[in-house]
């Protein structure tokens, strides 16, 4: 939207930043069958400006798993000219999260058969 881009129609990073972190949480809060908080952008690369009317796709896969922590890799494709359908990777990062409790404290991330069992 225009309210979130500079005078010259580029998208602010920090929008798009905020947007990769939701898009990083809802992977490494399935893998870790509950509540999770970022704790580090351990890698951010803005590839191409995003513009104002671009349509963006956010792909985001759990690529490490500790014993608290999730880490994420998040790719950020714009679809820019919809008539001829032009895409480009504008944007691609890497995330930790932390399992936590209701306390918010960090807990265990339950083995991968458990969470199997929940649905």
């Amino acid at each position: 939207m225009p309210a979130d881009a500079n005078v010259h129609g580029d998208v602010f990073g920090g929008w798009i930043m905020s947007q990769v972190d939701i898009a990083g949480a809802i992977p490494a809060a399935r893998r870790a069958n509950g509540r999770v908080a970022t704790i580090a952008v351990n890698s951010f690369l803005f590839k191409q400006p995003v513009f104002v009317g671009d349509l963006l796709s956010f792909y985001a896969e759990v690529i490490k798993v500790g014993n608290t922590s999730i880490t994420v890799s998040v790719e950020v494709y714009a679809e820019r000219n919809r008539l001829q359908a032009s895409t480009v990777k504008v944007t691609e990062a890497t995330l930790t999260y932390v399992a936590t409790g209701d306390d918010r404290k960090p807990r265990q991330i339950p083995p991968l058969e458990d969470i199997s069992k929940v649905g």
